[in-house]
C-alpha cells in the first residue's frame, strides 16, 4: 500500500499548487465579475484532483484496514436473498466502493464461489452501501479539514503498525476529500453570477443532459461516490439546484457499471450475467425514477432545509426503494438473463491447456486476485484427482482382459497430458501470483500468497514424482509376468484408496473453503502413515516367509507404495498450509 501511495505522493503536490492558487484566487477576488480563466481552471481541477485522490485514499485505507475478511464475509454468502443485500450494503459501506464490491462479486462468480442469483442481491446491496459516502460527505466538516490531513499524515509517517498506518490513510484521505471540497466551492465563488455558468448548470434539470452527464463523469473516474460528492460540493456552494442535482446521481448509479463491465470481459458466462445485471438494475432503476423526478424533489426538499443533505439523502431514498422493488423479483430477473445469455458450449482441445481464472485485469484488486488463483488452484487439484485415482490401474491388468492394450494406451496419454497440464497451469499460477505479491497487499494477504504459492510447489512435486517414477515402475512390471500376491495387492488397492479420499477432502476445500476437511486430511494423514508402516511390515514378513509373488515384485511393490506414501505426505503439507490460511483470515 505505502509504495502505491508514495508513487501517488507526486501527484498530490502539483494538485495542492494547484488548489493553493485557486484558493487564493478566490479569496481576492471574492464576487468579482473579473474571472481569470487559467486561475479558475487551475483552483478547480486542483480541488477535484485533492477530491479524487482523497476518495481514492480513503477507499484503499478502508479495504486494507478490513483485510481480507470482506472476502471472507462474501464467500460465506447463502442463497438468502435478504441476506445477500445486507452484506452488499455492509461490504461497500466498509469498504467505500460499489465499484470494488461488484469487481470482487465478479471475480467470486467466475471461480464458482457464488452462483449468479446468490450474486443479484449482493448487487443491490452494493448500491445501497454507497450512499453512505455521500450522507458522509454531506456534512459539511471542510473546516476540520486540515486537522483530518494533519492527524491522518502523522499516523502514516510515524506509526509502525500497519493497522494504524492504513487508519492514517483512511483518516488522512477524509482530510483531503474535504479540502478538496472547499477549494473547489470557494473557487466557484465568482461563478454563481456568471450567466454562462449558470445555464451550463441549469441545463440539468433536463433529466436527460443530467443523467447523461452524471454517467460520462462517473465512467470516467470510475467512482459514483466521487461523482455524487462532487455535486453535493456544487450544491454546498449554491451553484446546483436539487432538480439538477437528482439526474446528475441517477447518472452516477449508470455510469458505475463500467467498472463490472470491465471486469466481466473475459470472465466465466456466469461473471458476465453479473456485470449485465449491474447494469440491468441500475438502468431500470433509473427508469422507474427520472419521469417523477420533479415529485421525487418536491419529497425529499421536506427531509432538510439544507440541499447538499437533500441531495445525499436523495441518492440514499433512490438506492433503497430501487432496491426493495427489485428484490422480490431477482429469481425472475435472473432467469431472464440467464434465457438471453446461454450457456455456450464450447469444444476444448484436451492437448492445449486452459487458464480459466487468471484474469490479469484484477491484479490490481488483492481479494479479486487471491481468489482467482485460489480458483485455478481448485482447477489443478482436480486435475491432479484423475491423475491419483488412475496410478494403480496399469499394475494390475489381469482385472481387465478387454481391449487391453487399448486401454492402456489411452490411459497413459490422458495421464502424460494431465500432468504436462498440471505443470503448464502450475507455472501460470505461480507467475500470477508473484505479480499479486509485489501489489499493494496487507501482511495477512502477503502471507496468504505465500501460502498459496507453497501449495502449487507441493502439487508440482507431486506432479514430478509421478513424471520422474511411473513410467519406469509400469514399464518393469509389464516385463514381469509375476503378480503382486493377494494380500500385497489388497493393501497397494487399499491405500490407493486412502490416498484417493484425501484428494477429494483436499478437492473439496477449495470448492467451498470449508476448514473442515483440510482438519479431516490432518487427522487422517497420521492414521494413513501407521496403516503404510503396518502394510509395509506384513510385506516384509511375506518376503521372509519366502512368499513367491512378494519376493517376485518386492522392489515393484515397495516403490508403488513410497510413491503413494510420498504424494499423501504432500497432501498432507497443502493442508497445513491451507490451515495457516485460515487461521491468518480468521
Amino acid at each position: 500500500m505505502s509504495t502505491s501511495y508514495n508513487k501517488s505522493s507526486r501527484i498530490i503536490f502539483p494538485l495542492v499548487i494547484l488548489a493553493s492558487i485557486g484558493t487564493v484566487y478566490a479569496g481576492a477576488t471574492g464576487d468579482s465579475k473579473e474571472i481569470s480563466i487559467f486561475l479558475l481552471a487551475t483552483g478547480l481541477l486542483g480541488g477535484m484532483g485533492m477530491f479524487l485522490y482523497g476518495m481514492e485514499m480513503m477507499s484503499e485505507g478502508m479495504k486494507m484496514t478490513a483485510g481480507n475478511s470482506m472476502r471472507l464475509i462474501l464467500e460465506k454468502l447463502t442463497s438468502n436473498k435478504f441476506l445477500a443485500l445486507s452484506v452488499g450494503a455492509f461490504v461497500t459501506m466498509v469498504i467505500q466502493s460499489s465499484s470494488a464490491t461488484t469487481v470482487m462479486l465478479v471475480s467470486f462468480v467466475n471461480s464458482g464461489l457464488l452462483n449468479f442469483t446468490q450474486a443479484l442481491g449482493v448487487i443491490l446491496g452494493s448500491n445501497i452501501g454507497s450512499t453512505v459516502t455521500a450522507q458522509i460527505v454531506a456534512f459539511k466538516v471542510t473546516d476540520y479539514a486540515l486537522i483530518l490531513i494533519a492527524a491522518g499524515s502523522l499516523m502514516c509517517l510515524f506509526s509502525k503498525k500497519e493497522t494504524v498506518k492504513n487508519l492514517g490513510y483512511v483518516i488522512l484521505g477524509f482530510g483531503l476529500l474535504f479540502y478538496g471540497m472547499k477549494v473547489m466551492s470557494d473557487t466557484m465563488k465568482p461563478l454563481r453570477t456568471d450567466p454562462t455558468f449558470n445555464s451550463i448548470l441549469t441545463s440539468f434539470e433536463n433529466p436527460f443532459l443530467g443523467i447523461l452527464a452524471g454517467a460520462i463523469f462517473t465512467a470516467l473516474v470510475q467512482s459514483s461516490s466521487a461523482t455524487t460528492g462532487i455535486v453535493i460540493t456544487l450544491a454546498s456552494g449554491g451553484s446546483i439546484t436539487l432538480e439538477a442535482g437528482i439526474p446528475l446521481i441517477f447518472g452516477a448509479n449508470i455510469g458505475t457499471c463500467v467498472t463490472a463491465l470491465l471486469a466481466g470481459l473475459n470472465a466465466s458466462r456466469d461473471a458476465k450475467r453479473v456485470a449485465i445485471a449491474h447494469v440491468t438494475f441500475n438502468v431500470i432503476g433509473v427508469l422507474l425514477f427520472c419521469f417523477w423526478i420533479p415529485t421525487f424533489s418536491e419529497i425529499v426538499s421536506q427531509t432538510s432545509n439544507n440541499i447538499p443533505r437533500q441531495i445525499a439523502n436523495a441518492h440514499t431514498f433512490f438506492n433503497i426503494l430501487a432496491s426493495i422493488i427489485f428484490i422480490p423479483f431477482t429469481g425472475y430477473i435472473a432467469k431472464t438473463i440467464i434465457h438471453y445469455f446461454p450457456d455456450i458450449t464450447e469444444e476444448r482441445d484436451i492437448e492445449k491447456p486452459a487458464v480459466l481464472h487468471l484474469d490479469e485485469k484484477l491484479l490490481n484488486q488483492p481479494e479479486a486476485a487471491i481468489n482467482n488463483a485460489q480458483a485455478e488452484i481448485s482447477g489443478v487439484v482436480g486435475l491432479m484427482e484423475r491423475v491419483v485415482g488412475t496410478l494403480v490401474r496399469p499394475f494390475f491388468k489381469d482385472q481387465e482382459q478387454t481391449d487391453i492394450e487399448n486401454s492402456e494406451l489411452d490411459l497413459k496419454t490422458g495421464l502424460n497430458q494431465r500432468l504436462d497440464k498440471i505443470t503448464f497451469l502450475n507455472e501460470k499460477i505461480t507467475d500470477y501470483l508473484l505479480i499479486t505479491s509485489r501489489g499493494d497487499l496487507n501482511s495477512d494477504q502477503s502471507k496468504e500468497v505465500f501460502s498459496l504459492v507453497s501449495t502449487v510447489n507441493y502439487l508440482e512435486s507431486m506432479n514430478n514424482i509421478i513424471k520422474l517414477r511411473f513410467d519406469g515402475l509400469v514399464k518393469s512390471k509389464e516385463s514381469s509376468d509375476v503378480n503382486f500376491s493377494e494380500a500385497g495387492q489388497q493393501e497397494i488397492l487399499d491405500y490407493h484408496t486412502k490416498l484417493l479420499k484425501q484428494v477429494k477432502r483436499l478437492n473439496k476445500f477449495f470448492t467451498k473453503f470449508d476448514r473442515a476437511n483440510a482438519e479431516k486430511i490432518m487427522t487422517k494423514g497420521q492414521k494413513y502413515k501407521d496403516i503404510e508402516e503396518k502394510y509395509r511390515l506384513e510385506h516384509f514378513q511375506r518376503v521372509s516367509g519366502d512368499v513367491a509373488e512378494s519376493v517376485a515384485t518386492h522392489q515393484i511393490h515397495m516403490e508403488l507404495m513410497d510413491i503413494l506414501k510420498q504424494m499423501n505426505i504432500f497432501i498432507e503439507l497443502i493442508a497445513s498450509t491451507l490451515l495457516s490460511i485460515e487461521e491468518v483470515q480468521a
